[in-house]
This record gives structure tokens, sequence and C-alpha cells, in this order.
């Protein structure tokens, strides 16, 4: 019999506005101090400043023959695209360390993805939060921007390091 505690699914709530579980992680990785209502108004200010991105120019919502016209679309498109794939975990093998490439979990890559919007938004300079989270998440779905290009770093030194994938075993592969 296993000595591991059973891994306890946690519920996962909507956000009220919207019905999205999405919206509602966002909230969460926005949060600071337990000030929900500071993040939601971040998060939904964010989504209002997308809609009017989308109604003032729609030509540039334009992906792959689809148009998108609904903010939570273009939030979770740009979401997808800042999705990391690898990453790179250090193992140490007989007294050396390696850096070893290692694929994420569908769960890892969503909050990083967040996380690091939340991170690069909050360094934007010269507006307000709600107006930096809506141009990350926009620069994202153009395949621009602060989280694309960490992403793609993420994704160079995962290959950079390929040499050493032989060395990812156990419950670090994935």
């Amino acid at each position: 019999m296993s000595r591991r505690a059973k891994k306890i699914e946690k519920r996962v709530s909507l956000d009220p506005k919207y019905n999205s579980e999405l919206v509602a992680h966002m909230i969460r990785v926005i949060m600071k101090d337990g000030k929900k209502t500071a993040a939601e108004k971040i998060v939904y200010g964010a989504i209002d400043k997308i809609k009017e991105a989308v109604e003032k120019e729609p030509a540039k919502f334009t992906k792959d023959e689809k148009q998108f016209t609904d903010p939570l679309e273009v939030l979770s498109a740009s979401i997808d695209n800042m999705k990391p794939q690898v990453e790179v975990k250090t193992r140490r093998v007989g007294g050396t360390t390696y850096p070893v490439p290692v694929p994420i979990a569908p769960n890892r890559q969503l909050s990083l993805a967040l996380r690091w919007t939340t991170q690069f938004a909050g360094a934007r300079h010269g507006m307000g939060m709600p107006a930096a989270v809506a141009a990350e998440v926009i620069d994202a779905f153009l395949g621009q921007g602060n989280v694309i290009k960490k992403r793609d770093d993420v994704h160079k030194m995962a290959q950079a390091n390929k040499a050493f994938a032989h060395y990812a075993w156990g419950n670090n592969a994935g």
C-alpha cells in the first residue's frame, strides 16, 4: 500500500460575471493580499479593454481564417499562445548538475502563462493595471510582447540542453 497521500482535486470555481473557469483562475493569480474585488476590477477592466480593441480594429483579431469577436475567445487564444511546452529542470547525477528539458503538465502551463502575464503587466509603467493586462493579452494574441519572449526563451533553453534529455526520469517527466 502506498504511503503517499492521495491528491485531492480542488473544486474549480467559476467567476460570477462571465461564468468562466479561465477568468476565475486569472483573478486568483492577479489577487494580492486577499483583495479579490480589486483583482476582479483589474481582470474585468482588462476584458472590457480587449472588447474595445476588438471592436475598434476587428481585422487585427483574425487568425487562421477565424474572426475573433468575443473578448473571452481572444483571452483564451492568447493564453494558449503564452503556454510553454517544455522547461528546464536541474538534475543532479553523480556529483554534477545537468539542466534537463522536461515537458510541462497542462495545469502548470496555464499557471506559468498567467503568472508571466501578471508579472509583465505589473512592469508596464505609465498605464493602469487593467490596461497593462489587456495590452499583454493583445500582444500575446498577436504573437509578440514580453510573455511570448519569455516563453521563447524557455523553449530555447530546453532546445539548447536537449543533449541531457536522457537524464529526465521519475516524477519530473511530465
